[in-house]
């Protein structure tokens, strides 16, 4: 009974690590049939919640939506409008060390993807 109390509090405080460790701006870029394409995130991570911010391609922030964490799971949504055309894009990402495995589902084909934490920033 107690390693089975050990193993959840590990498990408890692996969790919570994993969550500290998303905060800040992550990036990286996307193959596209372009070239690469630049891609950037902001997060928050608050318990199983996770709120933050993406790039626009016009360099304007993106609130995310319906962000959660899981573990070292993390997926949100981002809503965007083209000329009056709404639609979501949904987003799936494994943390691992330093980076986000990410995997980015635009219309039902997924574009894999690689972001990293970037240093933080020193105060001006």
């Amino acid at each position: 009974m107690k390693l089975l109390s050990v193993a959840l509090l590990l498990m408890v405080i692996t969790t919570a690590a994993y969550g500290a460790d998303l905060d800040g701006k992550w990036t990286g870029t996307v193959a596209g049939p372009g070239g690469e394409m630049p891609v950037s995130f902001t997060f928050k991570a608050d318990g199983a919640k996770l709120t933050g911010t993406t790039v626009g391609l016009d360099g304007m922030d993106i609130p995310i939506k319906d962000g959660k964490i899981d573990g070292n799971n993390i997926s949100f949504t981002v809503a965007l409008d083209f000329g009056g055309m709404p639609f979501e894009l949904a987003y799936k990402g494994v943390l691992a060390a330093d980076q986000l495995k990410m995997t980015l589902d635009i219309f039902g084909m997924p574009f894999e993807f690689v972001v990293k934490k970037a240093p933080a920033e020193k105060p001006k």
